[in-house]
Parts: structure tokens; C-alpha cells; sequence
């Protein structure tokens, strides 16, 4: 097995995640709390670079699997999962899945949102 694909994926992540902080902290610095406009943008850019990734990736063969492997898993992995979380939906609706990528969408938002809710609850109950 060629495990130069993992250097790769955490060189690419250590990016990514370098990436998110200073674009999502830029913007929020120059827009203000109100809305998180940092990590919506994060967010948004994410999922257009994956889905350009994408194609050029899988179905054109224009980057090798190393190079997708730096982009798509460990920079825009780490940039945003919410890129990865909408490609899968996105796929699931090409491949007739509607009941399915519903199913992704509103559960993760749902019961993310829910498990959010449990984990503050729980350090809340954990630090007294």
C-alpha cells in the first residue's frame, strides 16, 4: 500500500484548517456577529470548490489521486465538511435517492442542531 496519499491528506488538512480560520475570522472582523457570515462564506466557497474537485477529479481525470486527495479530503476537508455533507446529498438526488438526501439534509441539520443542544447541556451539568 502507498502510504504517501496520508501526507497528502494532513499536509492538505493542516491547510485547510489554516484557511478557515483566517478567511471565516477576516470576514466575521469586517461584518460583525449578527450572522456568521465567516463560516457561511467558509461554507459556501467550500462546497463550489468541491464540486469543481469533483468533476475535474472523477469524471474528467484531470488530477491524479494524490493531488484529490490533498484538495478534496484533507484542504477541503478541513476547510469545511459542509462541502462534503453537500456533494453526498447532491449525489444521492442524481442517483433518484430523493428520500434519501432528504433524509441527510434535514436529519444532520435536525439532529445536529439537537446534539449541539445535548453537548452544551452536558458541560453545563459537567462543570457545576
Amino acid at each position: 500500500m502507498d502510504y504517501t496519499i496520508y501526507g497528502f491528506i494532513a499536509l492538505g488538512g493542516a491547510l485547510g484548517a489554516l484557511g478557515r480560520y483566517i478567511l471565516s475570522t477576516c470576514i466575521h472582523n469586517k461584518t460583525g456577529i449578527i450572522f456568521p457570515w465567516g463560516t457561511f462564506s467558509v461554507n459556501i466557497l467550500g462546497c463550489f470548490l468541491l464540486g469543481l474537485i469533483y468533476i475535474l477529479g472523477t469524471e474528467k481525470l484531470i488530477l491524479s489521486p494524490n493531488t484529490r486527495a490533498f484538495l478534496a479530503i484533507g484542504l477541503l476537508g478541513a476547510f469545511t465538511t459542509f462541502s462534503t455533507f453537500s456533494l453526498e446529498t447532491l449525489n444521492m438526488i442524481k442517483d433518484g435517492e430523493i428520500r434519501l438526501a432528504f433524509l441527510n439534509a434535514f436529519g444532520s441539520l435536525i439532529i445536529g442542531l439537537i446534539a449541539v443542544w445535548l453537548g452544551t447541556v452536558a458541560a453545563q451539568l459537567l462543570s457545576k
